[in-house]
């Protein structure tokens, strides 16, 4: 480990960045990297390094443990990372998780099935009987918005405003402009801060109203309230969407991955961890910090430091995966850490998969021929994102559609 690897390494879009991390990986499976510019940070790209990594208490999530200049910069610029689950360590995650932790279970969130096959269906009644449209757009975002907005209890119709809220607020503190993200910030907060003032008056059998009364019980302070609702609208809307363009995407290029799937059907759920290992919604883990000096992966990282933990890099380590780079429906067994692992395994999991097996499922069904309308080398993937993985459109071609 001599060279550091540059900014371009973290949000280098690619058609295909994993080509770049394998060379890496088989040095060494941690790299300085300059992440934040100038600052003392490292990337992990093993699987078994990055799993590792995942269940380490002295990594902390918490803003309170960076740099003074990068800790200030972070809580001044994003309600995102001061006050939720996704960035608190024990105990403190365990009494921010609890609330909302029986929402996700697995028995909960299948009683949406009904729900969200409406919506997904809904969702392809608009689109054209033929011809050419941007897959992204009509049906991959505003499938896990309306989901998630309704599991909440958020008025639908205000939507596009949490589209543009998630694009903005999901960036990394330390990367964006900080202006953006503050502005986004206080206009979210101002939003909810009414919605929940309201909502206290006529509370409901929805998540929004429990995260009130969470708040009321003194569980949760009103910052805290208002940093976990903006990252369940992030976790369930982003992610999400960049898992359904990303599968529909490699299932498109890989036609008898597709034509399988089309046959047996029952294959879904298993094509689904192998989209999420292959071309996962998120590149990288989220903030981590060294809470002390420690060794990891056999390199020495000082107190203070920045730990990025590669999910693409795990994901295609042929330490783990036979053949990583080949796209394979049927791989098994398939244990991925797109999700996370340990006390950050992504409590919303059980929702994303459902929307994803509902999604892929009736695509296929419903729409008997589709095809990319661009070559392969056209698809764009987004380039001003550190941590997702995802598409700015996915223009296909469309020719019949059948009734639901």
């Amino acid at each position: 480990m001599t060279d550091i690897l540059p900014s371009e390494f973290f949000t280098d879009p690619g058609p295909s960045p994993h080509a770049a991390t394998t060379e890496l990986r088989s040095k060494c499976p941690v790299h300085r990297i300059n992440i934040p510019p100038g600052a003392e940070a490292y990337a992990v790209l093993g699987n078994k390094v990055v799993e590792e990594a995942f269940g380490d208490p002295r990594l902390s999530k918490q803003v309170e443990n960076l740099p003074a200049q990068y800790r200030d910069k972070a809580t001044a610029s994003s309600l995102l990372v001061v006050g939720n689950l996704g960035f608190a360590d024990p105990p403190k995650h365990s009494r921010l998780k609890k609330p909302i932790s029986k929402a996700f279970l697995p028995g909960t969130v299948a009683r949406l099935r009904p729900r969200i096959q409406d919506i997904v269906d809904d969702l392809i009644d608009a689109f054209p009987e033929s011809g050419e449209f941007d897959l992204l757009s009509a049906f991959a975002l505003p499938l896990p918005l309306i989901a998630i907005c309704e599991y909440l209890g958020i008025p639908v119709e205000d939507r596009p405003l949490f589209q543009e809220w998630s694009y903005v607020l999901s960036q990394d503190p330390l990367q964006h402009a900080e202006s953006e993200l503050k502005a986004a910030s206080e206009e979210f907060a101002d939003y909810f801060t009414k919605l929940v003032a309201e909502r206290r008056n006529d509370l409901r059998d929805d998540l929004l109203s429990e995260l009130i009364r969470a708040r009321d019980e003194e569980v949760f302070s009103e910052r805290e309230l208002l940093s976990t609702i903006l990252l369940l609208i992030i976790a369930g809307h982003k992610t999400v969407a960049n898992m359904v363009g990303n599968g529909t995407t490699l299932l498109l290029l890989h036609p008898e991955q597709l034509a399988t799937l089309r046959t047996t059907p029952e294959l879904i759920p298993s094509a689904i961890e192998e989209i999420l290992r292959y071309e996962g919604s998120a590149a990288w883990a989220s903030l981590r910090v060294a809470a002390q000096d420690m060794r990891l992966g056999g390199v020495d990282i000082p107190k203070g430091s920045f730990v990025h933990l590669s999910l693409s890099g795990a994901g295609h380590d042929p330490e783990v995966y036979d053949d990583p780079e080949r796209f394979d429906i049927t791989r098994s067994p398939n244990r991925h850490l797109s999700f996370g692992h340990g006390a950050h395994f992504c409590i919303g999991a059980p929702l994303a998969r459902l929307q994803g097996e509902i999604a892929f499922s009736t695509l296929l069904r419903r729409l008997p021929r589709f095809e990319l309308a661009v070559p392969p080398e056209e698809i764009a993937w987004i380039a001003d994102s550190s941590l997702s993985r995802g598409l700015e459109a996915l223009p296909v071609r469309l020719d019949g559609r059948l009734p639901r």
